[in-house]
């Protein structure tokens, strides 16, 4: 089977690269892409894929916004960090997902889904402009208040009002951009899946910093980066490198 990989993250495409080696040797990974414009520029000219992974946040913008310019009748399985709920309605469009981060049983269950149904003239692209709508109604379901504790009372903290959240002693917190800091008593794990991530990314295990909390950001060694924010916290926050390319794309998007 030939495969078309359409993921930005260099972490996240070596990984299905190894995950799909694994489960079939006969797998052949034609080419990897970073963008939608590079995604254009190569659907253009090859049609050879018989099954296209494709995430939907990319460098340059959404994944769908490749079927307005080109015609794609492989089959795709999405690739995707959205919740449950919204995963649903993707499938009511008879478009297979995998949620991040990808694990092999989760990978070898949408290949058997692809060969017992996609093998097919079916195009990929049935029904986009759902895709596209679902997409931006998603946005509204994000968690947009926090209700904290502030010593004898709960008190509404506004997402957008969060600079960072952070774990300290096992303990999750949220400070804001006035440097309050709450207690959440949740997982940084939870908060994650329900924070938009165009304002809010997991830089580490220990962090998630909002988009306009970022000061700027230093090279470290070892291909690390040190992000810099406001307000101020008291020790380095350090990415991987593994991770260091996702974040800038994410910061630069």
């Amino acid at each position: 089977m030939k495969v078309v990989i359409v993921e930005d993250e260099i972490a996240a495409s070596e990984n299905l690269v190894y995950l799909l080696g694994k489960i079939d040797s006969e797998i052949d990974v034609l080419k990897t892409l970073d963008s939608v414009k590079s995604s254009v520029a190569y659907f253009s000219k090859h049609t050879e894929a018989d099954l296209i992974f494709m995430d939907i946040h990319l460098a340059d913008g959404i994944s769908f916004e490749i079927f307005n310019q080109v015609e794609l009748k492989t089959p795709i399985i999405f690739t995707t960090a959205y919740d449950q709920y919204a995963i649903q309605a993707f499938k009511v469009n008879s478009v297979d997902y995998i949620l991040k981060p990808i694990n092999e049983e989760e990978l070898l269950e949408a290949l058997e889904k692809f060969n017992a149904t996609f093998k097919s003239t079916k195009p990929a692209s049935n029904d986009i402009d759902g895709l596209l709508q679902m997409l931006q109604t998603k946005t509204a379901q994000f968690k947009s208040t926090y209700l904290v504790q502030k010593r004898d009372e709960l008190v509404p903290i506004k997402t957008t009002d969060i600079a960072y959240f952070y774990i300290e002693t096992g303990i999750v917190k949220a400070t804001t951009f006035s440097n309050q800091s709450y207690i959440i008593n949740k997982k940084l794990e939870d908060i994650e899946t329900e924070l938009n991530p165009d304002n809010f990314h997991r830089i580490n295990r220990q962090f998630i910093v909002n988009r306009a909390s970022i000061v700027n950001i230093k090279f470290y060694f070892n291909g690390k980066l040190i992000v810099n924010v406001n307000p101020n916290f008291n020790e380095r926050i350090v990415v991987s490198k593994a991770k260091s390319s996702e974040v800038k794309n994410w910061i630069n998007s």
